[in-house]
């Protein structure tokens, strides 16, 4: 099928519409061939732009705008025409974007810098916001984050650790809904409860239709009990808390981990395991084993058991920084339609449905039910994923390989699937259930995890990655240990990333993962000998030290001395009928002679 070529006179249409490049009060923006830099107010240059948008504050960014038609490459000398009127621009503007487009492919300059975005051209704003980003200060979330989680605990008297997170995650629902819960401060505690709950029932009003588990949400927050709700300026420092944390979570340097992550992070922190069986993930696994399955911004992810939502809200995460931010069309689709969530336990699904709604989107595609049934299993058939990010639980009485298995029969055919179980889970399954097991799927991949990473559990881990549909027939799979992530426990913190050293290390291991080699762990395993990583055994050792000792043992054993008594006995008479001498270096014992003159025994 042959592709109509464009002109440019289309392309800059097509760029117009899609940049939405008009005039305002407060901008000067078009497309054109005719107008040129002079008329444009840039006195005496008489170059001619393809578009433009020039705020009248010129402390704002302008955004430049080089077309071509569509059989024309976007090579050295385009770029060149590009930069040479970013290079104008900034006679006015110290902020400019440069855009060049040929109706296919698109390139981006920030300043004179090539910058990476989308492949699709996006909305004007998306390009000014480029210089808009502001970083986030991760220490300070965690600052206040524990703030909200002592404010709960000690001056509200909220004694459930999953009710002071669901009530913080509601505010901070509330907040992005339009709440505005500065305004309620010195209003007392009735206003601000009543507005919170007020501002989540009408905002999912939608959502409910769609979906009515989300009514879950409101009748957990509203089932909290407090001792008390009289102390003013906790009330007020609490909102203060919530609005900051806020008004980071729609910022392009979010990363999953620098908001939610950490807000979910360090609540979990006080409670590593819950009733259900569960065991958070660290955020730093979670995106290690995003890229270990090579997600990209056009996959549909599940996590069966999602929990409070880690695994989806880093999925979302990278995928919106691949699509080129949360200004791009495609945030919206990777929001709505791409991320799919199951959680069994109540209180955890509504802070899932809470982490999900903070970001605006999401929530529709989270169900409350047990991945153990059928029910689940044709939920699952529905969704048409093609990743798998999970981490269940662990206990038998939980159905842990039971979901496992669900899952890889739910999933269509080739489906990359990612599990963090307990090290020698397969191993502990049932033959019957594992030959089901590996009759219907592959297992591709085994790392194993650091022995400290889930900080006082008592559980070591591995990733272990299948092919679903596709039988494992005796092949070998891939296997190889991370000993050390390089994080550090902190007093009172948790583990982190003290020393900066994990970006290094997750780097070299999505490297060998890939390579399946590179590393001196790396192995490959029978599956009819083991389904784990096979820890080196020591090799066996014997010095001439370890054949006198087993020589004299066996000949006192002949004689009938008892060793042990014979041994405290010898050290008593070389400790305490020694004479002792000493120096800066050495202590000597040295044998008192009998009245015979030989050594005493």
């Amino acid at each position: 099928m042959m592709v109509k070529r464009l002109t440019e006179d289309e392309v800059r249409d097509i760029a117009r519409d899609i940049l939405g490049l008009s005039n305002s009060d407060k901008v000067r923006a078009g497309v054109g061939q005719l107008t040129t830099f002079n008329q444009l107010g840039f006195s005496g240059v008489s170059d001619k732009p393809d578009g433009w948008y020039l705020p009248n504050n010129k402390a704002e960014t302008a955004v430049i705008l080089e077309t071509k038609a569509s059989y024309i490459t976007l090579g050295k000398t385009q770029v060149d025409e590009i930069l040479k009127n970013i290079c104008i621009t900034q006679t006015q503007y110290e902020k400019v974007v440069g855009v060049l487009y040929n109706g296919e492919d698109v390139r981006v300059f920030k300043g004179v810098e090539e910058v990476k975005t989308p492949k699709d051209l996006q909305e004007v704003k998306y390009y000014y916001s480029l210089f808009n980003i502001e970083t986030i200060d991760k220490e300070h979330i965690y600052q206040l984050t524990a703030r909200i989680n002592n404010c709960l605990h000690f001056n509200f008297g909220i004694k459930n650790l999953y009710h002071r997170m669901i009530f913080t995650a509601c505010a901070l629902v509330a907040e992005r809904y339009g709440a505005k819960l500065n305004q309620l401060k010195d209003r007392g505690y009735a206003t601000f409860h009543t507005a919170i709950h007020s501002t989540l029932s009408k905002s999912l009003e939608k959502s409910r239709k769609q979906n009515n588990k989300i009514d879950i949400l409101l009748e957990e927050y509203s089932g909290i009990k407090m001792n008390t709700t009289d102390n003013q300026e906790a009330i007020n420092n609490f909102i203060d808390w919530v609005v900051e944390i806020s008004e980071c979570i729609n910022s392009n340097e979010w990363n999953g981990e620098d908001v939610m992550g950490i807000f979910f992070n360090e609540f979990n922190r006080y409670k590593k395991k819950s009733e259900a069986g569960q065991i958070f993930t660290p955020e730093h696994i979670t995106d290690f084993m995003y890229k270990i399955l090579e997600i990209n911004m056009d996959d549909y992810i599940l996590d069966a058991t999602c929990g409070s939502g880690g695994f989806l809200v880093k999925a979302m995460a990278n995928m919106i920084h691949e699509a080129g931010g949360m200004g791009t069309k495609k945030a919206t689709d990777i929001k709505s339609k791409q991320l799919y969530g199951i959680e069994f336990d109540r209180e955890v699904y509504a802070l899932a449905c809470a982490n999900m709604l903070i970001h605006k989107d999401g929530k529709t595609n989270l169900e409350q039910m047990d991945a153990r049934t059928e029910k689940a299993c044709e939920w699952i058939k529905g969704k048409n994923i093609t990743k798998v990010l999970m981490n269940p639980p662990y206990e038998n009485k939980y159905g842990c390989m039971t979901i496992v298995e669900n899952v890889l029969d739910s999933v269509p055919a080739h489906t990359q699937c990612a599990f963090i179980l307990p090290d020698k889970k397969l191993e502990k399954a049932s033959k019957a259930q594992m030959k089901r097991i590996l009759k219907n799927h592959r297992l591709r991949k085994v790392i194993k995890l650091p022995e400290d990473l889930f900080f006082g559990v008592g559980v070591t881990t591995s990733i272990f990655v299948f092919e679903a549909g596709v039988a494992q027939d005796g092949k070998e799979f891939f296997a190889c240990y991370m000993e050390s992530d390089g994080l550090a426990t902190v007093k009172n913190k948790g583990r982190h990333d003290v020393y900066g050293k994990w970006a290094a290390i997750e780097a070299n291991w999505v490297d060998v993962v890939e390579k399946q080699s590179g590393d001196d762990t790396c192995q490959w395993v029978n599956p009819a000998e083991h389904l784990s990583y096979q820890m080196p055994q020591k090799p066996f050792e014997i010095f001439e030290e370890d054949f006198r000792k087993t020589a004299m043992d066996y000949l006192m054993f002949q004689q009938g001395i008892d060793a042990k008594a014979f041994g405290e006995k010898l050290l008593d008479t070389a400790m305490y009928s020694s004479r002792v001498s000493a120096d800066d270096e050495s202590v000597t014992l040295t044998m008192q002679k009998g009245d015979d003159g030989n050594a005493e025994d």
